[in-house]
Order: C-alpha cells, then structure tokens, then sequence
C-alpha cells in the first residue's frame, strides 16, 4: 500500500471514529475531549474524512500501474485498430509504428493512447464512444486535431497545439460521449 492511502484510510477512520463518539457509539473520553459548537465539530469531520478520500483517490489515479499496457489491437482491415475497455483501463502507445487510425470505446472504464512517437503522414479518423468513461489521447505537435462532438453530460478538451502548417496531415476525432469525456494532449 502506498503513503497515501495509509494516511487516508487513518483520515476516515478517524473521523468515523468522531462521528461514533458524538451519536454515542462507542465512549473514549479522550476522544469526546475535543468539543466545540456542533456544526464546526461537524464541518471538521467532514473535511477530514473528505481529505481522507481524496488521498485515497488520488493515490491510485496518479499511478502508473494502474493502466495495463497491452499490444496494439489491429482490426479487421490490417490497418485501423480498435481498441474496447470494459470496467478498466488499457493503455496503447505506438512507437515508432504507422497510424492508420483507431475506433475508441470506453464503457465504464479508460483508454490512454499515445501517438506522439506514431508515424502519420496523412490524414487520419479515431471514432470515439464513450459510456461512463474516459479517453485520454496524445497527439504529436506536428499534426492538426479537428474534432465533431456530440455529448451528453460530458465532452471533449483539446489542449492539443496546433500547426501553422496547412499540409500538415489532420487526426479527424469524432466522439459520441454519454456521461463520458476524451482529453487531447500534446
């Protein structure tokens, strides 16, 4: 277990250990000491046990082994992959490989795909459905990104540079997301 969620699970349970004392619970008298008016004794226990569940939270999305690396999944044609998580996450990167585009889909889970050491030398499309999910995609700064989004409660962030370029070759990304999002980086 890492730092953080050690901290975190002592953050919850201590306030839950509070909570028990202040309903009568449990009766340690050197944990009913700390008394003050009952909404800040209250509000304390509540952003305790908030930072406590943040901690944990946290701990596990800034890992790094929490996304599975898996092979590229070529599709039917030779070229265009596609790529399905269910209830996880994968991640796909290319390196040094040729892109030929991708179909996204993401139900209840995540994709990361990098791009950036992927070959593209002519336009491209990456279909993307996502379903209470997400899709982070990293681009390379060479190419241009234009997008056609239709979301539900959800959406898509470009914060992809673009290029002065007008012969540099497009990656056309057309996402349908319902309570989902997809995230493009550089």
């Amino acid at each position: 277990m890492k730092p953080r969620t050690i901290i975190g699970i002592i953050f919850i349970v201590a306030s839950l250990l509070k909570l028990a004392t202040i309903w009568d619970f449990i009766h340690w008298s050197w944990f009913e000491q700390v008394t003050e008016q009952p909404w800040t004794t209250y509000f304390c226990i509540f952003v305790v046990l908030y930072v406590g569940v943040n901690l944990i939270i946290d701990s596990y999305r800034r890992d790094p082994d929490q996304w599975l690396q898996r092979p590229l999944p070529i599709g039917e044609d030779g070229k265009r992959i596609c790529c399905s998580v269910h209830y996880g996450g994968d991640e796909y990167v290319y390196r040094g490989e040729t892109f030929h585009g991708a179909r996204l889909d993401a139900f209840c889970g995540g994709i990361r795909m990098d791009l950036r050491e992927a070959v593209i030398t002519e336009d491209e499309e990456i279909d993307i459905h996502t379903f209470c999910g997400g899709i982070e995609l990293f681009v390379p700064p060479h190419v241009n990104v234009v997008i056609k989004s239709r979301s539900f409660i959800g959406g898509v962030g470009n914060c992809a540079t673009h290029t002065a370029d007008p012969k540099a070759p497009t990656i056309h990304i057309v996402a349908s997301n319902f309570l989902g999002g997809v995230d493009i980086k550089n």
